[in-house]
């Protein structure tokens, strides 16, 4: 099973609490998930331990220009960004390098299957 994991303590109390819906990653992700797929939400960071938060499903993925985004993709990724710009300064931190309004991301929506 895959995991979309969060490297932000940022996400950690949204993802528990079910408020975050989608996110949003630099590139295309559309081959690694896809509609209808089952992948655990985790939270940590990169090459370090990790915490399984609960499973879901992909309920869509869509990939698009940054400048694209629509108010729906912005508050599923996170409530306090409302415009694109914030979004690109937002992955420029994230991701460490320039991000521009025309380069493609992908929006990946999911929600908690409970077992």
């Amino acid at each position: 099973m895959r995991a979309l994991n969060f490297y932000s303590s940022h996400y950690h109390s949204q993802l528990v609490s079910r408020r975050k819906s989608c996110t949003i990653r630099n590139g295309d992700k559309s081959a690694k998930y896809r509609e209808g797929d089952i992948v655990w939400i985790t939270v940590g960071k990169r090459f370090s331990q990790r915490k399984k938060l609960y499973s879901a499903v992909i309920d869509r993925v869509d990939v698009k220009p940054l400048n694209e985004l629509s108010a729906e993709d912005l508050q599923g990724e996170s409530q306090s960004i409302t415009n694109v710009d914030e979004m690109i300064t937002f992955l420029r931190s994230m991701y460490d390098k320039d991000i521009m309004p025309s380069d493609m991301v992908s929006v990946v929506y999911f929600s908690e299957v409970v077992e």
